[in-house]
């Protein structure tokens, strides 16, 4: 994947998508596009956007953190996670483990992401990915598309599917998020998230799809 400033916007990044990248967005779209009841209005990054936008629309937050936890419950094996959860303790090579899968796996996703090594008891650990500049959220520009279509679903599936505490600090001022694995996270009312205004300036006061609002007509969920 490659990574250059776009020519229509200075402050967005452009990405180059290889042949891996665009394989794994087309089959998270699908999931998604599937699983929502929605339509895929277009390929590549821009429609995986577009889908997760219609996802939105007249669910609340929980809804549509139910909606991406089956759609990684539906590319993980049961026995796989099963096996995980019940076999791995999320000891240090576990949670190091996990920040250099992700930085690996999910750059077609985020954009590039490095691990961190982090005050852990008394010695360092790299427990901790540092995503630069999060690809999602720049392309959305929505708080409520991070907080409950990745945020919040991707740290209940690793604690609830695998067994393993995951926190994810998204920076709204950068667009950059920090992964910690092994940590678990705080009720999202006590995180700065919740107290976050819309990107775009439309709410004076806290973003209001993190809070759960809804809007528009909704797809119906597959089982």
């Amino acid at each position: 994947m490659l990574l250059k400033e776009s020519r229509t916007n200075p402050t967005a990044t452009e990405y180059t998508d290889g042949w891996g990248a665009r394989w794994a967005i087309a089959l998270f779209t699908r999931q998604m596009a599937r699983v929502g009841g929605v339509v895929m209005s277009s390929r590549g990054y821009e429609g995986f956007v577009a889908v997760s936008r219609q996802l939105q629309q007249g669910r609340t937050a929980a809804q549509q953190q139910a909606i991406v936890g089956q759609v990684l419950r539906s590319l993980v094996p049961a026995p796989l996670r099963w096996l995980v959860r019940t076999r791995v303790r999320p000891t240090r090579w576990v949670c190091e483990t996990n920040a250099w899968f992700a930085t690996v796996l999910f750059p077609w996703l985020v954009g590039p992401l490095t691990r961190v090594a982090l005050p852990w008891g008394e010695t360092t650990e790299q427990r901790g990915v540092k995503i630069e500049r999060c690809r999602y959220l720049e392309a959305s520009g929505c708080v409520g598309a991070c907080v409950n279509l990745c945020k919040m679903p991707t740290q209940q599936f690793f604690a609830e599917e695998l067994g393993i505490p995951l926190t994810m600090t998204p920076n709204f001022t950068d667009l950059s998020c920090e992964m910690v694995f092994g940590r678990v996270p705080p009720p999202l009312t006590e995180e700065d998230a919740w107290q976050q205004p819309c990107l775009d300036g439309r709410s004076l006061g806290p973003c209001p799809k993190v809070r759960g609002e809804l809007g528009g007509n909704k797809g119906t969920i597959v089982q």
